[in-house]
């Protein structure tokens, strides 16, 4: 699936991904390869991303914690995201 990281300063990432897991407002939620539309709000926490590959600007890269060769995490202090079409787009402060 594609995610897309978008802040106001910013376009974050854009790319394929296998999973990303989210701070919901509700409790933290994982969107995998072709989830149900949804639509949420998102609290401060951290995004966590899992992919084969990463391409990271590095304008945006200090943003970016590398858990390991297959995950990132990126903190955020709000946001919104919405899947639809196996494309993951979250707005983030």
């Amino acid at each position: 699936m594609i995610l897309e990281i978008v802040s106001p300063e910013a376009s974050l990432f854009k790319g394929e991904v296998t999973s990303v897991t989210l701070p919901g407002v509700d409790g933290s939620f994982q969107i995998l390869n072709h989830h149900a539309p949804i639509v949420s709000i998102l609290k401060a926490g951290d995004v966590k991303i899992v992919a084969n590959s990463f391409n990271i600007g590095k304008e945006v890269a200090d943003r970016f914690e590398k858990v390991d060769n297959n995950t990132y995490r990126l903190s955020i202090n709000s946001g919104t995201i919405e899947m639809n079409d196996n494309k993951v787009i979250v707005l983030a402060d």
